[in-house]
């Protein structure tokens, strides 16, 4: 076996394509969590603010209606998050269709992966920021909200307790 019929698979790898790739995913994710927090702690403040008010003047159907605001707003936050990878996306213009760009950001995003992958090869790992973006900013929503269940719970046993 000759030495130069010997090839290494790691310098055929496209270091400069990945390193493009991954700088434009950290990007995007950090823009998303800087993003999801400013909005979701701003969200929760107001839901702990306005219910601790109302539980203090016995109006417990508004701790509920808060509750229930606060779920909206934290689901549009989330699709807005939808629309800023769409929005880097198509700015790179890394898939021509906008729709099919909603729709697959949208796949990616909740980790439900019903569309297939359309990124350009050389972007395919855009992919799994997408998705570490939803993941991580899903948890965060969560547990977010099993923080505001003291306050509804409270509330509930409060006007239910008779």
């Amino acid at each position: 076996m000759n030495l130069a019929d010997l090839t290494f698979p790691i310098l055929n790898f496209p270091f400069l394509a990945l390193f493009r790739d991954v700088g434009f995913g950290l990007l995007g994710l950090m823009i998303i969590l800087f993003f999801h927090g400013f909005c979701i702690i701003r969200v929760c403040m107001r839901f702990e603010r306005r219910a601790q008010t109302s539980l203090q003047k016995n109006q417990y159907n508004r701790v509920f209606i808060h509750f229930y605001i606060a779920f909206i707003l934290i689901s549009l936050i989330h699709m807005s998050e939808i629309f800023i990878w769409t929005m880097l996306i198509q700015r790179f213009d890394l898939i021509a269709n906008p729709i099919d760009t909603i729709i697959f950001v949208g796949s990616c995003y909740t980790t439900v992966g019903f569309a297939s992958d359309i990124l350009p090869q050389g972007w395919k790992s855009v992919a799994f920021f997408i998705s570490f973006s939803g993941l991580f900013t899903l948890a965060w929503s969560t547990a977010m909200m099993i923080g505001m269940i003291s306050s509804f719970k409270e509330a509930w046993n409060r006007k239910y307790s008779n």
